[in-house]
């Protein structure tokens, strides 16, 4: 790690703290991942190498952030480096005789100083609240959907696409996935998921309803939330519980029935739910033309299986006056 100055800490997830450092030899900017492994005789365990692997396959594309390398950090090594203090040197050597040891996987990102989240905070607040320009909000979508077909073409869901995961770099206008740490290779049949993944106000109906069994449809879901607040300036579902975003979703698309989604009333924790009607969408996202609420209304069906696939969101006529080309 000598080759990396770490400038500061940006932030601390699940998976460990996040830096941003500078590669000493070429200046570059980076994203320092900090991961702690739990290390047994058989080295790095098999979940680590195969997230990494992922990630280092499915950061080939240009929409989601870039992996540039992964540096493997010894713990015997790095005490007696770092700290010369006899009582850390005694601890690493008493963690190694048990066989397990700590040592730390840094995970080498390309750095972006923003996010959407941050990018929309600047139109709905600031001295000069406007609303973002069409074109770019037409821009970044293609681009999430493109970033989103890429890893569902490979097997991957995110599970948690939000305003945040998404980085921008402002200067090429391009955005870029992020924090694909919880994503799971699927494969067919689905295997069963746990369900508290996706932040609340971007979680797909079916996991709020305790599905144990869903699919690249929950992200898709998460795409149509963006899109609406990116056309809103403000959250579309912004529920605090699992109860009350539900009730959210429902005031606006309606109660759904057993005709819209089959077996929607035998998902675990389905209730008998107030019988709201379908608000106008249009309504929802007044600056959005026709065919930008088409294609919203297809990213929020009710029925998983009905919902539009990201490949298929970008030959929609939402972006025929896109210039494609430049992607």
């Amino acid at each position: 790690m000598e080759k990396y100055e770490k400038l500061e800490k940006v932030g601390e997830g699940t998976y460990g703290k996040v830096y941003k450092a500078k590669d000493k030899t070429t200046g570059q900017l980076v994203a320092l991942k900090k991961t702690r492994l739990e290390m047994d005789e058989e080295g790095i365990p098999p979940t680590a190498l195969r997230e990494v692997s992922l990630l280092l396959m499915l950061s080939q594309s240009l929409y989601v952030v870039r992996l540039l390398s992964v540096e493997y950090v010894d713990a015997a090594a790095n005490t007696v480096k770092d700290d010369s203090s006899e009582a850390s040197n005694k601890e690493n050597r008493n963690s190694n005789n048990n066989g397990i040891s700590k040592s730390n996987l840094y995970l080498v990102f390309e750095y972006l100083d923003t996010d959407l989240k941050k990018f929309i905070d600047t139109y709905r607040k600031g001295p000069n609240p406007r609303p973002l320009a069409p074109g770019l909000i037409q821009s970044y979508m293609f681009q999430l959907c493109k970033g989103v077909a890429h890893c569902h073409c490979h097997g991957v869901l995110h599970r948690d696409l939000k305003p945040q995961n998404l980085l921008l770099d402002q200067e090429k206008g391009i955005l870029k996935i992020a924090d694909l740490g919880l994503g799971r290779a699927f494969t067919v049949p689905l295997k069963s998921y746990t369900h508290e993944i996706v932040t609340l106000w971007y979680r797909a109906p079916e996991v709020l309803l305790g599905s144990t069994h869903y699919s690249t449809a929950v992200d898709m879901w998460s795409v149509g939330c963006i899109f609406a607040e990116m056309v809103r300036r403000q959250a579309l579902f912004p529920g605090d519980s699992e109860f009350q975003q539900l009730l959210h979703i429902f005031r606006m698309l309606g109660t759904p029935t057993e005709k819209q989604w089959g077996g929607v009333s035998s998902l675990r924790d389905w209730h008998v739910y107030p019988q709201w009607e379908p608000q106008s969408l249009a309504r929802a996202v007044p600056s959005l033309g026709p065919d930008g609420v088409d294609l919203l209304s297809k990213m929020l069906k009710y029925d998983p299986a009905e919902r539009i696939s990201a490949k298929a969101a970008m030959d929609h006529p939402y972006f025929d006056s896109l210039d494609k080309s430049q992607f």
